[in-house]
């Protein structure tokens, strides 16, 4: 499986991540995308922007033994993985998966599980920005929790 894994401040453009994917992926019968964008208000106050911390080289690691052990259980011939870092505002990208395979299926599973695992098991620390100046560490979701335990048993 091909795979490269970057993590960094500066925007990534899909187009050309999933050109790049697709001059890897073999015979591949399937890409999936996922991008995920700083939502503007999970809250009662409105973001005004969302501060991703993590530590170089040991983020990166742990983010590509999470897409090597999607490898392992899927079929998947590339895999690109993008999370950015820094000040983000609502509405930028702040991660993208692409994940490519023979079919479908493996290719949707595969996405799914790094993403579920990336928001609880990859090593970065997120802090809000209220538009009023306040600011908060944000917490470990339950949610993101019980959706990567699903993965346990399968």
């Amino acid at each position: 499986m091909w795979l490269k894994v970057d993590v960094g401040p500066e925007p990534f453009e899909m187009a050309a991540e999933e050109r790049l994917l697709r001059e890897q992926a073999g015979d591949a019968g399937a890409l999936v995308a996922f991008q995920g964008m700083v939502r503007a208000c999970d809250h009662a106050h409105p973001l005004a922007a969302l501060h991703l911390e993590h530590y170089p080289g040991l983020t990166e690691s742990e983010i590509a033994r999470i897409a090597q052990e999607a490898g392992r259980r899927w079929p998947i011939t590339a895999c690109r993985v993008v999370h950015r870092v820094g000040r983000l505002e609502p509405g930028e990208g702040i991660v993208l998966v692409l994940t490519a395979s023979p079919h479908r299926r493996a290719s949707f599973a595969a996405a799914e599980y790094l993403m579920d695992y990336l928001k609880t098991e990859a090593p970065f620390w997120k802090r809000e920005e209220f538009a009023d100046g306040s600011h908060q560490w944000v917490e470990a979701r339950h949610s993101d929790s019980e959706a990567r335990q699903r993965w346990e048993s399968a």
